[in-house]
């Protein structure tokens, strides 16, 4: 094992971890547990979800319809205690209300010992998404800050950071000076180690991701630029972040794990119909996933 490797979770022979998935269940489009769930399986992983909205869609798409959970979480985690459920990790992603912070900080106190990955989704170039309202987005922030992995992309760090966004910040051609400034900054904040998204510079043809915490060295990770994007990426990118970390890949073989599925995935999509609408293809890819074991 190379010394200067950061491993947050170590596998233990035939034990098969136990994941909590915080995230909404999205009937058509492809993202949130519909990514987490066969991702983190193929990864040799029991995902347990804690569905934290219905949509019929992702958003982008015009007349979804969404189904708030918020009411039923607390005694759905309860019933989890009564049958004495164990968790190795907690994983949340998108969340429908400010309470459901609260939820997952109970998760965080049923399992004192769990792994806490935290993909805000919230925002992307410059815009946030159209049912998070501003106390959302600050209950979210509150909770990036307590992750052990945390995975914004360059608009929810600014709003975890607290600086100005605007619909016109498209904000992905920063420098590795302000990419590393945005990572210490998170890190200062209370997340233990960030993986700041999808950098891209103009006239270049790579996608980086820069990543830093409080013990392992700064480092980044890049993929070719494919010219197109497709809803459910970034799901799909923390998923096999936290897939390779939950079968005891080290963080710097997990990122880079990551990066070259989700570019690979990319280019499946591009050979269906309707590729940009339908979301991110991965399933003939899954069993890549499983190799990590």
């Amino acid at each position: 094992m190379n010394e200067a490797e950061t491993h947050l979770y170590q596998r233990e022979g035939a034990y098969i971890p136990r994941v909590a998935a915080v995230h909404d269940l999205c009937g058509y489009g492809k993202c949130s547990l519909g990514v987490a769930i066969p991702v983190l399986s193929a990864a040799g992983c029991d995902v347990c979800p804690v569905p934290t909205g219905l949509f019929s869609s992702h958003t982008a798409f015009p007349g979804w319809y969404m189904h708030d959970t918020t009411e039923i979480l607390a005694d759905y985690l309860n019933a989890w205690k009564g049958i004495g459920v164990e968790i190795d990790a907690v994983y949340s992603g998108f969340l429908g209300a400010p309470e459901q912070v609260d939820r997952i900080r109970d998760l965080y106190a049923m399992y004192p010992n769990a792994l806490r990955v935290v993909d805000p989704v919230m925002a992307d170039h410059g815009k946030v998404y159209p049912t998070y309202t501003p106390e959302l987005c600050s209950a979210m922030a509150e909770l990036a800050c307590g992750a052990d992995i945390l995975t914004p992309n360059l608009t929810e760090a600014a709003i975890i950071l607290g600086e100005p966004i605007g619909e016109d910040w498209g904000g992905t051609d920063i420098s590795d000076e302000e990419a590393h400034r945005l990572v210490d900054a998170l890190v200062a904040k209370g997340a233990k180690h960030v993986v700041l998204k999808g950098i891209q510079r103009e006239g270049e043809s790579c996608i980086r991701n820069f990543v830093g915490g409080k013990d392992c060295e700064a480092f980044e990770a890049h993929n070719e630029y494919l010219p197109y994007m497709l809803h459910g990426t970034g799901d799909l990118y923390a998923s096999c972040l936290m897939a390779a970390v939950m079968a005891g890949r080290s963080l710097q073989e997990a990122v880079a794990f990551a990066g070259d599925f989700v570019h690979d995935a990319m280019l499946v999509s591009a050979e269906q119909p309707d590729f940009k609408d339908r979301g991110v293809s991965f399933e003939p890819l899954l069993g890549k996933v499983c190799e990590l074991l």
